[in-house]
């Protein structure tokens, strides 16, 4: 199985106002939070390890149920360490994933490919507008000081918040609830950007609205049309 379990079925680029969410739909939007992988840049563990492993070994290695790949990720975005999810990949799949796993981790800035186009514009014009901008990531402590080095979009955010500092993950929705608090914002005024479906289920859980995300001129439409004063694409 390639990607994340439980992943549901969700359309891209509408608003999701859901569960506890409900009563935010129509609220003027003040807050805009963005999640940090294939939102504001892109990451793509193929790009670390098609230099040293072949295109069917790497598909093999990211099937979560042949290496535990994905659940490895998800321990280290929690506070785990890169040891403790390398050995447990090596107990339970065996070392030839394990050692695969190591090389990953070894070289995961490779797997930073670029920064997602047109979003670093885009947050700045929502900051002229005042709009408050925010992150909430799912990410390793060990693994986010390069990322945070090699994009300043990621320190150019009002606040975030990262996963494995606070030891809480998307998509459950005590991390939701303490990135509102800690950014002191109402719930109701925010939009939770996101490329993952079930952590837009997260978000509305906790009362925020959500986008699933896959294209940056989408997004800006899709805020515009709630009525953000932001610049349109010029045609």
């Amino acid at each position: 199985m390639k990607g994340w379990p439980g992943e549901p079925e969700m359309d891209y680029n509408v608003i999701k106002a859901e569960d506890a969410a409900q009563g935010a739909a129509g609220e003027p939007i003040e807050n805009v939070i963005f999640d940090f992988g294939n939102v504001l840049v892109r990451w793509d563990p193929q790009a670390a390890m098609l230099p040293r492993y072949s295109q069917e070994l790497t598909d093999k290695f990211l099937d979560n149920d042949v290496s535990g790949f994905y659940d490895a990720s998800d321990s280290m975005d929690i506070g785990g360490t890169e040891a403790e999810a390398i050995a447990r990949s090596r107990k339970k799949y065996g070392d030839f994933w394990a050692d695969m796993m190591v090389y990953y981790y070894d070289n995961f800035e490779d797997s930073l490919v670029g920064p997602v186009e047109g979003m670093r514009v885009l947050v700045n014009d929502l900051k002229a507008a005042g709009i408050g901008v925010w992150g909430l990531s799912n990410w390793a402590t060990e693994l986010f000081p390069p990322a945070k080095r090699m994009y300043p979009i990621l320190s150019d955010l009002d606040d975030a918040v990262v996963s494995g500092y606070v030891k809480l993950r998307k998509p459950h929705r005590d991390i939701f609830e303490y990135a509102l608090k800690r950014f002191a914002i109402d719930a109701k005024t925010a939009v939770f950007i996101d490329d993952k479906a079930m952590n837009i289920v997260g978000a509305n859980a906790s009362g925020i609205r959500g986008v699933r995300f896959d294209d940056s001129y989408k997004l800006r439409a899709l805020l515009r049309q709630q009525g953000l004063n932001i610049p349109g694409i010029q045609r």
